[in-house]
């Protein structure tokens, strides 16, 4: 710690530390032009490291020089229980394998603060229509997901460092925001930023308090866990300035979804973002916090925004303690992290968005950045003529339509405006139709509590969206069983069926299995597309029904105004409301219960807990980079929801026909997301998605939709998951071919564990995600990225080959890609090596993240 720049904050017994000192004596006035975010990061530098790695990387960060490693020491790590309990599940096989080598399991905690909300397991089996889904969903989230919570609760007692909120209580990243995070930190005297890791990719969510939080996969988050320094290259700040204002009618849904796409065009990927200007200023914290939780959809690592009145005006609305309040504010404006003193501040690049060119939109299909001004949905193919035949659903029937996410039901505009919304239906005699699955899903109790004071909580229930959990539910691909009538009808007709959510993703098999293509819209847009039925409605021209006197009713009659939206959140949305809620939830509650073993009794017929294998066999030794064959040739924009889907398991699945053979009943299958802390189900979730494209299948000469590969040398088309299976048993080393964006979406880890338990060595695309490129590396498969002008169609690249890869593995190398073709020909292809640090070398060399840690701890126990 360096004491020389330790100060002590203004009328206060607080110390903090004075990083203008420590920036202008590096260079005079510096700190001046630094954007918030490098003031945040200056910050944690100066607090945490010695001399010469903070005159090291303060100079890095002044010069903005990105060849060098840079530390980042978050304060804590938020863990949703999908991806933080797979990650707890990894520490646990880790305490095992330290066991077995003699060292002492009950040293291996977290030494970083690590709170896991228990957010991501319910499925919406009843919908919102019926009055009792809220503890029918909440019984079967308990009883399918007894093995995963038995766990859970260990490490409560078993890790030091674990805090654990229980199912039924938001998500989150909505808790996050509007409670877990202090904005400003207080430990042993000294004050200081929050920041945090999380292990989702929407953890930016809380960026909108000015608060530095970035997603990762469980990997990364488990290093963060086990007190090691998050090392990255210097990023890109790019400062985006807003101006104008939304015009009347448009929400922040509509908002970000134009910026998603306007910034997905500008290439921001992994980029940190810092939102200022006139506009910036003018939004409440909640739509900051629609466009924060969006990062991921546009690219961004960080959406920033500092810390001004606005921040302060939330912090009171939620019910923070006054004198934290206070400490926010004076600590903000004693160190120049206010907005106001961020007016010389410098970007290496400059973006701007008007907001009054917002329009009412929506996103799809298949992606979030895929927007669509309500009124072009025609034009665009979208909306168009159908059938209404008494008795049948339509082409493109709305078979869900769900208030759902943190996205948006963190904003009480947003859900304010759905409940006049569905009031003003219900007074006009509008219905939603019969096929439509409806469901309000809020990220926090309190929603429940200000729909109740404003008196809407009887209007949704009335039009079917009833309260049917406080959790992620059909945004993360959890929406549950269909009515069996409805579902035989899609499938005898075949029918283009869709869904509708207030989510932030829509990628195509997410939402659920017979949804052929997702749409993103705000939750007003939601209750519209329950009335209407159907995606082909044109939601702006048609008609949505009649009136008592015979009168057509539109959109337009039925959307409430800004007046009346914003009158109702000011009576309606209360501190004591956020009181109500989080103080029992984070009260210190002594446990009594008796003390547990240092290792995890492992249920050996358990489908959802299981101990990993990383420390055995293959797994554990070199990975030679010779010989390796295509598992898959894929295009551009392959998500983590291709890689490792996180939706229901189907029975004729590789994952459904193991669990039935474990005596699982299909009816509780659940989700591949909840059965990632057993990697025998888990790693047949390996591209399962039935909408992978692997241009190694072709009929017809089209490359065919499915879970398909082409085993090689044989040439024999297959399922994907057999094709691992023969693979493994013959020892094969394996590669993947990608275009650009690869790993776009959630951050889960098990998109790079599937395939490195399948023998991948390598993946050679044309880009990757940041936070998928960093769990390749966690798991110990290299990355390789293609120099601009190459890929898979100028190399001729048909899956047939076999590939080495030659050089010295260092930082951003470049190395050969040797490819062998089937006729005998050689190809060496430059490529670049995307180890982008000396830790991620070092990483990579030991096998992942694990095994170096499993390493570092005996080496030093020894000592």
């Amino acid at each position: 710690m360096n004491t020389e720049f330790r100060k002590t904050l203004p009328g206060t017994r607080l110390d903090y530390f004075d990083t203008r000192a420590a920036v202008d004596a590096i260079k005079p006035g510096a700190y001046d032009t630094l954007p918030y975010t490098s003031r945040v990061l200056a910050e944690n530098l100066v607090r945490r490291c010695d001399p010469a790695t903070l005159n090291a990387s303060l100079s890095q960060l002044i010069e903005r020089k990105r060849d060098l490693d840079f530390p980042w020491f978050p304060a804590r790590v938020v863990c949703h229980d999908i991806l933080g309990q797979t990650a707890l599940v990894d520490l646990a096989g880790l305490r095992d394998a330290i066991a077995l080598q003699g060292g002492d399991p009950a040293q291996v905690n977290p030494v970083v603060p690590t709170q896991l909300i228990v957010d991501h397991s319910l499925a919406v089996e009843c919908g919102g229509y019926d009055p009792e889904a809220f503890e029918k969903n909440r019984a079967i989230e308990d009883r399918r997901n007894e093995d995963r919570f038995h766990f859970i609760e260990w490490t409560k007692k078993a890790f030091k460092n674990v805090d654990v909120i229980p199912p039924g209580n938001g998500i989150m990243h909505q808790i996050n925001l509007e409670k877990m995070s202090p904005v400003i930190q207080v430990r042993d005297g000294v004050a200081f930023p929050d920041t945090c890791v999380g292990t989702d990719s929407h953890t930016p969510h809380v960026d909108s308090l000015g608060v530095i939080a970035i997603g990762v996969g469980g990997l990364e988050a488990e290093s963060v866990m086990l007190g090691r320094a998050s090392w990255m290259r210097l990023p890109e700040i790019v400062g985006v300035e807003l101006t104008g204002k939304l015009q009347p009618g448009i929400t922040a849904t509509d908002m970000v979804l134009a910026l998603t796409e306007f910034l997905r065009k500008q290439k921001v990927v992994g980029a940190w973002l810092e939102f200022f200007g006139e506009g910036a200023s003018a939004l409440t914290l909640g739509d900051r916090a629609t466009i924060s939780n969006m990062a991921p959809e546009y690219g961004a690592t960080a959406a920033m925004f500092y810390i001004d009145q606005q921040t302060i005006d939330y912090l009171k609305l939620t019910g923070r303690d006054d004198q934290q309040v206070q400490l926010v504010e004076h600590y903000a404006k004693v160190t120049g992290l206010w907005g106001e003193n961020l007016k010389d501040a410098q970007y290496e690049r400059g973006l701007s968005f008007d907001l009054s060119s917002v329009v009412r939109n929506m996103a799809g299909p298949s992606n979030p950045h895929a927007r669509v001004a309500t009124t072009e949905l025609a034009a665009k193919g979208i909306a168009g003529q159908w059938d209404d035949v008494p008795g049948q659903m339509p082409d493109g029937a709305v078979i869900i339509a769900a208030i759902t996410s943190c996205t948006n039901t963190s904003n009480p505009r947003n859900v304010i405006a759905a409940g006049l919304m569905a009031r003003n239906a219900n007074k006009l005699g509008l219905t939603r139709k019969p096929w439509v699955k409806t469901s309000l899903a809020p990220g926090s109790k309190t929603v429940a509590l200000y729909l109740d004071e404003a008196g809407l909580t009887s209007e949704l229930e009335q039009l079917g969206f009833g309260v049917v959990a406080f959790a992620c539910t059909t945004c993360n691909g959890m929406s549950g069983a269909l009515d069996p009538a409805i579902q035989q009808e899609i499938i005898d007709r075949d029918l283009y069926a869709t869904a509708v959510l207030s989510g932030n993703r829509n990628f195509d098999g997410r939402i659920h299995p017979y949804a052929k293509q997702a749409f993103l819209a705000s939750p007003p847009l939601v209750v519209a597309y329950a009335i209407a039925g159907t995606i082909r409605f044109d939601i702006e021209k048609d008609v949505l029904g009649l009136d008592a006197q015979g009168n057509q009713i539109r959109l337009k009659d039925i959307w409430p105004s800004d007046e009346e939206i914003d009158t109702v959140v000011k009576a309606a949305v209360k501190p004591e409301q956020f009181r109500q809620v989080y103080i029992p939830m984070f009260a210190i509650h002594e446990d009594t219960g008796p003390k547990v073993a240092p290792l995890y009794d492992w249920r050996p017929q358990s489908t959802y807990i299981r101990r990993p294998p990383y420390w055995e066999g293959a797994l554990a030794g070199a990975r030679p980079l010779k010989g390796m064959r295509p598992l898959a040739v894929l295009p551009d924009n392959i998500t983590t929801d291709h890689l490792s889907p996180s939706n229901a398991i189907m029975l004729d699945s590789a994952a459904g026909e193991y669990l039935a053979k474990m005596g699982l009943p299909e009816v509780d299958f659940n989700s591949y997301a909840t059965h990632r802390g057993d990697h025998l189900t888990a790693q047949r979730a390996t591209f399962a998605n039935p909408k992978l494209f692997n241009e190694m299948v072709i009929e017809d000469g089209k490359v065919k939709q499915g879970s398909l590969t082409r085993l090689e040398p044989e040439g024999r088309v297959m399922r994907m998951w057999e094709a691992i299976e023969t693979y493994m048993e013959r020892k094969q080393p394996l590669i993947i071919i990608a275009g650009a964006d690869y790993g776009q979406g959630s951050s889960r880890d098990w998109a790079a564990k599937g395939v490195r338990l399948a023998g991948v060595e390598a993946i050679a695309a044309e880009g990757f995600e940041r936070i998928h490129r960093t769990n390749l590396v966690g798991m110990g498969v290299l990355p390789l990225e293609f120099l601009p002008g190459t890929n898979r169609k100028t190399l001729q690249i048909d899956g047939s080959e076999t590939y080495d890869v030659i050089g010295e593995r260092t930082p951003r190398a470049t190395l050969t890609l040797v490819i062998t073709r089937k006729n005998g020909e050689r190809v060496e292809v430059p490529v670049t090596c995307r180890l982008d640090t000396a830790e991620e070398v070092s990483i990579y060399e030991a096998g992942g993240v694990l095994q170096r840690f499993a390493q570092d701890f005996l080496e030093s126990a020894s000592v």
